[in-house]
């Protein structure tokens, strides 16, 4: 993964209307949160958003890809992300809707853990 600072600018550009957003570095790329949830990856010029069951096949009919990479002993794996689609890059607007679905993936995600139980005192 890499990541480079103006396209994080970009990114915070496009998806302003989404309100306050946060970059943070994370395996030499980054992370786009949004109200402490992880929404997007960023990797190599990429915007990759987080995605279930519900936004995953709007966002393959759109034309996006998953995200894969390779591993140590040459199988590919897949992870839930995919690419925002190629007509959202010089549309704003668009892209915001996307990155709302994803948020809302992330949302869901994080309703479907089971809470921690505590810790046991001594």
């Amino acid at each position: 993964m890499a990541y480079d600072a103006d396209f994080g600018e970009w990114v915070r550009e496009h998806f302003a209307a989404l309100g306050p957003i946060e970059i943070k570095r994370m395996f030499g790329g980054a992370a786009v949160y949004s109200h402490g949830l992880i929404f997007a990856l960023l990797d190599d010029g990429v915007v990759w958003l987080k995605a279930d069951e519900v936004n995953a096949p709007l966002l393959g009919a759109a034309g996006a890809r998953q995200f894969t990479y390779p591993t140590k002993d040459g199988k590919e794996m897949t992870m839930a992300y995919w690419s925002l689609p190629e007509s959202a890059l010089d549309d704003a607007d668009e892209a915001v809707d996307w990155a709302r679905q994803s948020i809302d993936a992330a949302l869901r995600k994080a309703a479907a853990k089971k809470p921690r139980k505590p810790m046991p005192k001594p």
